[in-house]
Parts: structure tokens; C-alpha cells; sequence
């Protein structure tokens, strides 16, 4: 079976049918040959774009030349309201005074740390599940039971405190609610402006970023306080907090940590989420897998070092980001006039890498759109590992959270799948579309009992 995959649109469309396409869904708005380009053009009245898909062009814009290519606005613009003026939304001195800071709270021996508030929470995902089965199993919306477990590792790991906290579920539902109402674009990523112009938000989506950060507000201004007194857990959120820039000696103000914890919450939820929703359903449609899946899960416990036990489960979860990256686009901008290709590039071109597209390149991988974790342990596997493969971008941007993101995955997936079988239903396909994550239509629905 191969997995679904959004219908591509024809190859010329007029501009404003393909912006509708764009808010609608970024997936299915773009034609069928950007699965075989190295790079290709679109030009607009406003701005001029360029999807690489050539490995050598990709590691130059992420590896090589970072600073050169910037994180594009066109896509920040959008997030603003949420995010502020985030890691995930900074460019150059800025982005790397907050990298400075962040970056020590993930670094080694920290996983270690932060394993046991994960372990407890696939434990209450496991125990939630349960709760919904009747006798025979019952068929279950799977993307929203990910999207609870995601926001529980990260309200544990970040705060110390469960979902079941009266304000981290306020949050987590806000959350929901935004991640419906937001579109990955706004009118800013197609017309050009300074920051002050008007962005036309939706009212809703203003309004679900003003009550999360309001939230958000009083989690980090109790966490001062806990500081201040010596009584403060040990969290991420406290290490973040009380780091110091290493040049500069200063922490995050609480204004700077609000956009911090935004962003791991979005960044740390939303994607988590994704993935673990479009594992669950690929493993239901590979049962051969699953049980492969579900006997390693017996090894997994409350041991930090069990986790390395899961190596099928590990490459499992690798190919569900290689099909369903939940970032499916990144957008770098030139400083100067470049050339790729032989082509001339004008300073201030959108530069567009796509892990949906290139993750699915059909002059690169091997049966690129089958599900095939085994694909890992081959030559082309392991090739294309290294050049072809940015779930988590690459370069100084990488995502500073992976290892995080690749622990807590292969955790969840694998003491889910020791304890249910899932299965597909008849009529039910997720159909793939990229919002602020890849999330399915119509969510994600599994029939789940228990083994």
C-alpha cells in the first residue's frame, strides 16, 4: 500500500488561483514536477521564488552559507502574533545571542535528564487510550490523542507540571484552536511590506495568540518567582531561564522567555504531534512492522538506556518524518544576487527548501513514495540520509529540540504499539494537508485494542 499523498495541481495556474491554493493547503497547491526538479522557478508581481531540491544547493543555503540566506519574513509575518520575536523567527546577532541560551538546556546529558518526565507521560498517553476502549476496541481519532501525549512531554519536560494542570490544559486547548484557525501564509508572504504594515490576520487567530500568551505569561512569571525563592524545579524551563549569554552575562527578560516558550510549545506539540499521528496510522497499514514495532517495545522502561533497544522503531519513526515531514516548507531569503544552476538570482528572492518535496524526490530515493523503514540499512538509505533528509532542517538552524523530538517519539510509539494493535478502517484514509504541521483533513482514525 502506498501511503496517501496530496493531488498536485496543474502545471500553470493564474497567480490569485494559486494563492487561494496556497492558503487552502501549500501541499496540494504545487504542480507534480517539483518531485523530479533540482530547482525550480515562480515569479510573481511582488517577489521571485526558487524550490531547491539539489542536495549540493541545499547544503550551501543551510550548511555552508547560513548568514547569507535568512530566515524569509514571508513566513514570520504570519507567526508573529504568537511567537513575537522568537528563536524561530530571528535572523543574525539576535538569533544567535538566543541560541546561546537555549542551546545548553538540550545538550547532552540533558535527554538523560529530562527522560524520566517522558516516561511518565507515554505512561498517562497509554493509560488515556485505555480509557477509551470498550470491550473489542473502538475506533479512535488518533492525531488528537498524539497531540494530548506531545503537550504533555512538553508541559512536563518544560514545567514540571501534567496536562491534567488546570492552566497547561487551557493552554493545550488554545493551542488546538490556533493550529485550526491559522493558515502556514498570510497576505504577507505574497506581498511585500514593512513590519508595521497591516497583515489582515484572522480575528480568531489574533485572538487565540493573545489568550496563549496571556497563558503562557503566568507559567513563566510563577517560574520567576519559584526562581527568586530557591524552590524552582530543576526543568527546562528553569535551566533556560537562568542561563547567561556566555558574551554578554544576561539571561532572558520575561518578555524574551513569553516568545521562548511559545515557540517550544508550538515547535515541541505541533510537530511531535504530526509525526507520531502519521506513524500510528502507517504502522496500522503495515501490520508486518507493527509487530516488529510492538515486540521491541517490551524492552523499552523507565531506564534511560532501554531507548537504544529501539532500533526498528527508531528507523520506523525516521521514515514516517522522511514520507510526513510536519515542516514540509522552510523560506531563506538572498542578501545578494546569486547563481544556481546558471541562473541568475536577485537579492531578496524567496528561496524555498521543501523536506515534503525532497524527502520524496524521485531521482534521489529509492521507491520514494512507499513506506519502507528498511530503506535505512541500505547504500541509497544512508546516501540519501546524509544529503537528502532536513525533517529537522540542517546547519547552524537545526532544529535545536531533535534529539528531544527523536527519543520522545520512539518512546510513545513503541510502549503505544506494546500495549494496542491498530488498525485502518474501511472508507477512513487520511488525506495529508499542511497547515502550521502536515495534519491530516479529517484527523487521523484508527480502530485501537488492546493486545
Amino acid at each position: 500500500m502506498i501511503p496517501p499523498k496530496p493531488a498536485t495541481r496543474p502545471d500553470r495556474v493564474s497567480l490569485w488561483r494559486y494563492v487561494k491554493l496556497f492558503r487552502q493547503d501549500i501541499l496540494s497547491a504545487q504542480p507534480a514536477r517539483l518531485y523530479r526538479a533540482w530547482m525550480a522557478e515562480f515569479r510573481s508581481p511582488f517577489f521571485r521564488s526558487y524550490l531547491l531540491n539539489q542536495p549540493d544547493l541545499v547544503k550551501t543555503v543551510l550548511k555552508e552559507r547560513p548568514m547569507d540566506f535568512p530566515k524569509s519574513d514571508r513566513i514570520g509575518a504570519g507567526l508573529r502574533p504568537l511567537l513575537g520575536n522568537s528563536v524561530f523567527l530571528t535572523n543574525g546577532a539576535e538569533w544567535q545571542r538566543q541560541r546561546r541560551i537555549i542551546d545548553p538546556a538540550f545538550e547532552g546529558g540533558r535527554l538523560r535528564e529530562t527522560y524520566p518526565a517522558m516516561w511518565q507521560a507515554a505512561l498517562a498517553a497509554r493509560d488515556r487510550l485505555a480509557g477509551q476502549l470498550g470491550t473489542g476496541g473502538a475506533e479512535v481519532e488518533v492525531e488528537e490523542q498524539a497531540s494530548h501525549a506531545a503537550a504533555d512531554v512538553i508541559f512536563r519536560t518544560l514545567f514540571s507540571i501534567p496536562i491534567e494542570d488546570a492552566l497547561a490544559q487551557e493552554v493545550f486547548h488554545e493551542f488546538r484552536a490556533y493550529q485550526r484557525s491559522q493558515p502556514i501564509l498570510n497576505l504577507a508572504a505574497f506581498i511585500p511590506g514593512p513590519r508595521w504594515m497591516p497583515r489582515f490576520f484572522r480575528r480568531d487567530t489574533r485572538a487565540a495568540a493573545t489568550r496563549i500568551r496571556s497563558l503562557i505569561t503566568q507559567l513563566t512569571e510563577a517560574r520567576q518567582k519559584a526562581i527568586a525563592a530557591g524552590t524552582a524545579p530543576d526543568d527546562l524551563a528553569t535551566k533556560i531561564m537562568t542561563t547567561r549569554d556566555p558574551e554578554t552575562g544576561q539571561t532572558f527578560s520575561a518578555a524574551e522567555m513569553v516568545d521562548q516558550v511559545a515557540i517550544f510549545f508550538l515547535a515541541g506539540h505541533e510537530t511531535s504531534a504530526s509525526a507520531l499521528g502519521w506513524a500510528l496510522f502507517l504502522l496500522a497499514s503495515h501490520p508486518e512492522w507493527q509487530d516488529r514495532v510492538a515486540a521491541e517495545g517490551r524492552a523499552v522502561n523507565a531506564d534511560f538506556a532501554s531507548v537504544s533497544k529501539l532500533r526498528v522503531t527508531r528507523d520506523v519513526f525516521r521514515e514516517t518524518l522522511r514520507l510526513y515531514p510536519p515542516v514540509p516548507m522552510m523560506v531563506r531569503e538572498t542578501t545578494r544576487p546569486e547563481r544556481f544552476r546558471d541562473r541568475a538570482i536577485p537579492r531578496a528572492a524567496q528561496m524555498v527548501l521543501s523536506p515534503w518535496h525532497l524527502h520524496r524526490h524521485t531521482r534521489l530515493w529509492d521507491n520514494p513514495d512507499g513506506f519502507d523503514p528498511a530503506r535505512w540499512q541500505t547504500e541509497n538509505g544512508r546516501i540519501c540520509g546524509r544529503e537528502a533528509y532536513i525533517p529537522f532542517s540542517a546547519g547552524p538552524r537545526v532544529c535545536t529540540g531533535a534529539g528531544f523530538a527523536m527519543v520522545e517519539g520512539v518512546l510513545l510509539l513503541a510502549l503505544l504499539l506494546r500495549d494496542f494493535r491498530v488498525t485502518t478502517i474501511t472508507n477512513r484514509t487520511p488525506i495529508p494537508e499542511a497547515h502550521l504541521t502536515v495534519r491530516a483533513r479529517d484527523g487521523i482514525w484508527l480502530r485501537v485494542e488492546e493486545r
